[in-house]
């Protein structure tokens, strides 16, 4: 799989809502009410990373969980990592 171009990551990033491009992967914090409702969305994502064996980088800090997300076999952002951002939005709620 191709790594995107910078042109085509800034074309996909205005159909990701709350996604960024920092240091090479796409990057989303969001803050939940509680702290079990991270965890909870942190279950569901994996649960879907594994499905798709496509695995995002997740930091939990109380009530903000980050994804980020990079092919690290390809050393750069691919489609799979626009997709899975996607998928996120979907799981978490925008």
């Amino acid at each position: 799989m191709a790594v995107l171009t910078d042109e085509q990551v800034d074309a996909a990033l205005p159909d990701l809502p709350g996604w960024e491009r920092a240091d090479g992967a796409l990057r989303r914090s969001i803050k939940f009410p509680a702290f079990l409702d991270g965890i909870d969305a942190v279950r569901r994502v994996g649960e879907h990373a594994e499905a798709k064996d496509h695995h995002p980088d997740i930091d939990i800090r109380w009530r903000t969980v980050t994804f980020v997300l990079v092919t690290h076999s390809e050393d750069g952002i691919t489609e799979k990592d626009v997709e899975m951002a996607r998928d996120i939005n979907g799981i978490v709620g925008q």
